[in-house]
This record gives structure tokens, sequence and C-alpha cells, in this order.
């Protein structure tokens, strides 16, 4: 993995909690918490700053030569230049808590590319993936003839309709999560994440309505951008790849491990992935 950090001079972080009071009493400001899902705490209530955009530029410059469109930077600089016309910011100020911990851009290698993740004050921002010459929304896969994890899991999905997320799709979701991307690490707000809470919320929900539906967890699950801009966005994988039968059986293990009785469910996750297995198999 490989890392480029910047940081805010120790004057700026002095600025930045003079101007503390005008921040978090700028009524109509906007905030971490309103442009980005993942962001949470203290760091949420902040407006963003100027020079917070400024520093995720050159980070971005660092790892990628430009600045990404519609990435974590250009959508920083957009809130930043309503806030200092709103006089909520200066010019030359940062947030506190980007002053003390930085931005932060890092690289992760995986077969056909890279991910890539970008903090705030050390919270996700946005993550990309960056295919070695291949279709970004395919990731490693590659061959348009071939059923993907992520295309397995939006079939599933779909079949699933209404039916509530249980912690044995949550486990199949995040095994599956880790088959695409190579990555088994806690992201808030992927599609792993979206799926365990709200199989967790569903513990506790009275009746079958007010509960999250795995239909709507799973829909477009394939490969995209995801640079949690909205807080109604859907989390998709930021990697895919061609369902193989070691993938199958990863997924079928998650699931069984979670379920009472022990076995895959009718038409669930599991047996979306088995399927998708066969055919690509079938088609080689």
């Amino acid at each position: 993995m490989s890392q480029g950090q910047q940081r805010r001079p120790s004057s700026d972080q002095a600025q930045a909690d003079g101007g503390g009071q005008s921040q978090e009493q700028g009524g109509g400001a906007v905030r971490y918490g309103d442009v980005f899902l993942a962001v949470t705490g203290g760091l949420a209530e902040k407006p963003v700053a100027p020079q917070d955009a400024a520093t995720m530029q050159s980070a971005e410059n660092l790892v990628f030569g430009e600045t990404i469109k519609g990435g974590p930077a250009a959508t920083m600089q957009s809130a930043a230049m309503r806030n200092e016309r709103m006089g909520v910011v200066g010019h030359d100020q940062a947030t506190d808590a980007t002053a003390e911990q930085g931005v932060t851009v890092s690289e992760t290698r995986v077969p056909g590319g890279r991910i890539v993740t970008e903090f705030v004050a050390g919270q996700v921002v946005g993550q990309y993936l960056a295919p070695d010459g291949a279709d970004p929304a395919r990731g490693a896969a590659g061959d348009d003839t071939k059923m993907t994890i992520g295309e397995a899991l939006e079939g599933a999905g779909y079949a699933a309709g209404d039916r509530p997320v249980e912690h044995s799709d949550a486990a199949a979701i995040q095994a599956a999560k880790v088959r695409a991307t190579g990555q088994d690490v806690y992201i808030p707000g992927d599609l792993a994440a979206q799926a365990q809470s709200a199989a967790d919320a569903n513990l506790w929900a009275a009746r079958d309505e007010e509960k999250a539906k795995l239909g709507d967890v799973l829909s477009n699950a394939t490969a995209k951008l995801v640079a949690h801009k909205e807080r109604n966005a859907t989390a998709k994988l930021v990697a895919d790849k061609e369902v193989e039968s070691d993938d199958a059986g990863r997924v079928a293990s998650a699931e069984t491990r979670n379920k009472d009785d022990k076995t895959v469910r009718p038409g669930g996750i599991a047996a979306s992935v088995a399927a998708a297995a066969r055919l690509n198999k079938q088609d080689a």
C-alpha cells in the first residue's frame, strides 16, 4: 500500500480554532455530514472549509495526477465555495479536525488494478476502483459475457423482492464483497456495512413492513464509484470479478454458518452466486 498525506501547518489550526464558534453557528452552512454519507461524530457537524478542499485536491493530485471529477476534492471545493460566499468560513481557513489529523489517500493493489480510499480526519469520504486497462465498472472482470459477483448479488436482490434482510444475508454479502474486492476490511457505508446495519435494525422492528428489504440493499450492487455525496446514495461494490466456483463456495459457507438450519436458502444470495458460477463454467 502506498499513501499520500497532506497536513495543514499548525498556524492554520489556530486560525480554524479561532473561527470555531462561527462555524458551529453558521446557519445553512454545508457540513461534512451533508455531503459525505460515511462521516459521523463531530466532523459531520463541521462546515467544509476552503483549505480542507485545497488539501484534499493536493492529495488527489499526488496519487492520480489530477483532481477526480465528482470525487471528494471536487465535492469539498463546491461546498467550501458556498460556505465562503455565505461568510461561514474564511478563504484561508481549515477545519480544526482536518488541521489536526489531515487528509489521506491510500492505495491497495487488487487483481486488475487498485482500490483507492480517501479519508478526511480518519473518516472515509470516497473509494474508487482504478483498473489497469479495464472497464472501471467491471474491474478485473473484463469479459462482458461472464456474470460477475455484483451481477449475481443484484439478481439475488431482484429475486428476494421485499424479503427482510437477515444476518445470514449480511454474512453472505460480506463474503461476496471480500471475494470481489480482495479486501476483508470494514468500510462504513459500503454494501456489506449497509447489509449488516439493516440486519441488526430488523431484529428490533415490530412489523415486517418496517424492516429493511434485501432487494433495496442489493439494488445496483455492481462496481461503481462510491463518493458518498448523497445520504440516500446506494452503496456499491468498488471492484468486481467473474464468479468462480471458489467464490460460490465461500459465499455459501458464510450464509449457512449464520442460518439456524445450516442450509442454503433457495433463491437466496448463495444460490444466486452458485448459479452464476455454473453459467460461467458452461460458457468457458
